[in-house]
């Protein structure tokens, strides 16, 4: 699968509209009507929306969006444009947010897992945490029990019609940690982004709004090296690495680490690796030791000493819309990524949380 900063991956249309879905007939077009919005904005007229109602497909004509003020983020509990303004204070006078992606190609790794049990406990640890989900799969969104269908905006309106970040977030019910979600429409980014100027910046650029706001910000990457990837890592100044514990996990590593180090190059060069965290170790398996210790030759200085094993508890806290910190905080699965949390805290040098506010890990 070629690294899309050197020719890009296809992939397909999205959908997700957030007007109401009014389809046309072999007659006519009838645009989806525009959402009404409590926000403190100029309306312009919006970029109408059509739908096929034989195949299903979206046509989107796009037209710039009007100016969105800053500070007012949309909560993701709202069914409906008349969702409550919520004003965020920056985290600390002068300081900007570590932002860190967690990247793999291949899938199935514990990527999503790692980033929202870690935004989960560094918030609880009284950081102020910004989760991107970069996936259009959604599971971060999933896992963190907030419905797609009710989101007014996503990070595919983010990337392509220039919505401020600040209006994508979605304030959880969790104290400190806010969501900036993904659903299926952000797979259509791959393709619709070719063709857009300094199209890996665009995610940098969108995060820079609001990187005074937050002490961290977790973006959790696609399993693929496309053009979200690329944006997520010229947005990140770390990358954390997961490694399942089987021989195929470390095929790809070679790859990644490849890709990384072109962004590096060319697009960030303050990017670096954080570090690498093996993930679904299993003890009785002369296999997943052996992996440890070839990753761990390859990567002496990066190798967290955190492992992660396979447990089932891990499995089964996303069906809860929880994460292992809510569902099982001391099964070996909750114990392992308290403990990564905590290599997190130290190898990022995060300024010491407000004890007033912090849960504690």
């Amino acid at each position: 699968m070629a690294c899309a900063l050197f020719g890009g991956r296809r992939g397909h249309g999205g959908d997700g509209c957030p007007g109401t879905q009014t389809r046309w007939s072999r007659e006519g077009r009838t645009p989806c009507a525009p959402p009404t919005a409590s926000f403190p904005v100029v309306v312009r007229s919006p970029s109408p929306c059509y739908h096929n109602a034989s195949t299903g497909s979206r046509i989107r004509h796009r037209r710039k969006r009007p100016p969105v003020a800053e500070g007012h983020l949309a909560t993701s509990h709202a069914a409906s444009a008349t969702a409550p303004v919520v004003t965020v204070e920056s985290a600390a006078p002068g300081r900007v947010a570590a932002i860190v992606a967690l990247a793999n190609q291949k899938g199935g790794v514990g990527k999503t897992t790692t980033a929202v049990s870690t935004a989960v406990l560094l918030a609880r640890a009284g950081y102020r945490v910004l989760m991107v989900d970069a996936d259009p799969q959604g599971n971060a969104t999933s896992s963190l029990g907030l419905d797609k269908q009710a989101l007014l905006y996503t990070l595919y309106d983010v990337l392509l019609d220039g919505v401020g970040i600040a209006r994508a977030v979605a304030v959880t019910d969790r104290p400190r940690l806010d969501l900036v979600a993904a659903t299926p429409g952000l797979a259509g980014a791959e393709v619709e982004l070719v063709t857009v100027p300094e199209r890996e910046h665009r995610l940098a650029r969108a995060l820079a709004e609001v990187a005074d706001r937050y002490d961290v910000v977790l973006i959790d990457c696609p399993p693929s090296l496309g053009l979200l990837t690329v944006n997520a890592l010229t947005a990140a100044r770390h990358v954390v690495i997961p490694i399942q514990c089987e021989f195929l996990a470390l095929e790809g590593v070679g790859q990644l680490v490849t890709s990384i180090d072109l962004v590096k190059r060319r697009l960030n060069p303050s990017l670096d690796v954080l570090g690498v965290l093996m993930t679904m170790f299993d003890a009785r398996t002369r296999l997943s030791t052996q992996v440890v210790e070839e990753v761990r030759r390859f990567f002496p200085e990066r190798i967290f000493a955190t492992i992660v094993p396979r447990s089932i508890r891990l499995a089964e806290a996303p069906s809860f819309g929880q994460s292992i910190a809510e569902y099982d905080a001391t099964s070996r699965g909750g114990l392992a990524y308290r403990a990564f949390a905590e290599e997190m805290i130290g190898r990022l040098r995060l300024r010491d949380a407000d004890a007033s506010t912090s849960d504690g890990l």
